[in-house]
């Protein structure tokens, strides 16, 4: 039987989701608290996609076989009761066998929290960027449509990116106030490694001045990282939803 999972989790203590030798990992918690159920017996589970160290979810899909015959509203009370405090299955359903969390995914939104503040914050600092300079959110707004649609996203993704196809497209972004920081929202098909990351970097600094806001368009036409932005920290990263 295939068990689909809505998960969320606080990404501060991890190296990020994907296992990984010697280190603290989100697939790895959910692994071993699968085993412990399973009597010891390897359990594997496939993810919508990768978050990075420090990243947190609000929305994450996994989903994972099993032999069991529980229920499927007791599986996240089953798992929450051995998973450390800071992961969470938010819901559980039987799927069909052939469902992929990653590979049937249409589309996914990522948020990205940012403290507009001079002042830190100690309980802010593990989940949005501080970012302590003055910005001009028009000029943000702007250049951040100039973003929006299918492009070529070469310019706005690490240069470790192993896809060779770079094309993807951004359905929104939009930004607004919540809590006293501002949001980033992210919605699109697809999205490249630290791309969301790279366009905050970026647009961050259209907003302080740095750049222009026009000169996103060519970023983008270069087709080449060196151009664009710092990359934003990753403890200002949700992944919010994911959709199929």
């Amino acid at each position: 039987m295939r068990i689909k999972c809505k998960v969320a989790y606080d990404g501060t203590g991890y190296a990020g989701y994907q296992v990984q030798p010697n280190k603290r990992t989100v697939q790895g918690e959910i692994e071993a608290a699968l085993a412990k159920l399973h009597k010891g017996q390897s359990v594997r589970v496939h993810a919508s996609g990768r978050t990075d160290a420090g990243v947190h979810a609000k929305g994450q899909v996994i989903h994972f076989d099993t032999i069991l015959s529980m229920p499927e509203d007791r599986w996240p009370i089953a798992l929450n009761s051995i998973l450390p405090d800071d992961i969470v299955i938010l819901e559980a359903e039987k799927a069909l066998d052939d469902f992929h969390a990653r590979y049937e995914a249409i589309g996914k939104e990522y948020r990205y929290f940012v403290h507009l503040s001079k002042q830190r914050d100690p309980f802010l600092r593990k989940y949005a960027y501080q970012f302590p300079y003055s910005i001009d959110i028009s000029k943000i707004e702007e250049a951040a449509q100039l973003l929006v649609g299918t492009h070529d996203f070469t310019s706005f993704c690490s240069a470790k990116t192993e896809v060779d196809d770079k094309v993807r497209t951004l359905d929104t972004i939009e930004l607004f106030e919540e809590k006293g920081l501002l949001v980033f929202r992210f919605v699109g098909n697809g999205f490249l490694y630290n791309m969301v990351r790279i366009i905050v970097g970026t647009l961050l600094e259209v907003g302080s001045g740095e750049k222009e806001s026009a000169s996103v368009r060519s970023i983008l036409e270069r087709k080449d990282r060196r151009y664009a932005g710092k990359t934003a920290p990753g403890h200002g990263l949700y992944l919010w939803e994911v959709f199929y």
